[in-house]
């Protein structure tokens, strides 16, 4: 579904990926794992066109996207759920995930989407009302995390979806994009949460100052000894 090909991201003359290649397939719950400054976030948003790489390509779907616009990316079914949520604070919780269902798409299928976000976030059904911004930090991430689905995406980004929950939310947003893998939407997800996202990934990735250092299953990369070492402190 996705092809990440020897890209190589500058911030104007500073490089922070070296050639980073990975896959995505379809129906897959991937992950891409990383101390903070790995350059998790800037792989993303190149895949979302916020960035553009000065080489190599993306692929999705059989689409060279890596000189696409990011409207085009959102189009083709590519749903990025943001650090930080990035959510309007005066608008309602309603009107924050409104916001995601823009495409022509997407429009059409807004009632149904609401009821999809609804059953996998029946809080949100009862606050939908409420000033996004007045919500705790976990309902907030269940509001852009519920605005990235109204888009229908093909393809969700969660990017560091548990930073900043208490332990018990961080449980839950796991639970979550397990929730949206099984009803049949592609995943990649970016965290710093080694050990919890390596339990829930198919696939995953490790990211390391801008380069690519190790791939495998998720279940297997928690065996490693470089990973328990550098991430889980054992």
């Amino acid at each position: 579904m996705l092809s990440v090909k020897q890209i190589e991201v500058f911030y104007d003359d500073v490089q922070v990926l070296w050639g980073v290649s990975f896959k995505v397939e379809p129906r897959e719950l991937a992950a891409l794992i990383g101390a903070n400054g790995a350059g998790k976030s800037t792989t993303l948003n190149t895949i979302s066109s916020v960035l553009h790489p000065r080489s190599g390509a993306i692929e999705f779907n059989g689409h060279r996207i890596d000189n696409a616009q990011a409207a085009e990316v959102v189009d083709l079914g590519i749903s990025q759920v943001p650090e930080g949520r990035r959510l309007f604070p005066e608008m309602t919780v309603l009107e924050n995930l409104e916001l995601g269902s823009f495409t022509t798409e997407a429009k059409k299928w807004r009632k149904e989407s609401l009821d999809w976000v609804f059953s996998i976030f029946p809080r949100l059904q009862e606050r939908r009302r409420q000033l996004a911004g007045t919500l705790s930090g976990g309902e907030q991430q269940m509001v852009a995390v519920g605005r990235g689905m109204m888009a229908r995406p093909k393809l969700l980004m969660l990017d560091e979806p548990s930073l900043g929950l208490a332990p018990l939310m961080v449980r839950e947003v796991f639970k979550v994009a397990q929730r949206v893998h099984a009803d049949g939407i592609t995943v990649l997800l970016v965290e710093q949460n080694v050990k919890h996202t390596l339990t829930v990934a198919t696939r995953a990735y490790v990211l390391e100052n801008g380069k690519i250092v190790m791939e495998g299953k998720g279940k297997d990369l928690l065996e490693k000894e470089h990973v328990r070492k550098a991430y889980l402190g054992i």
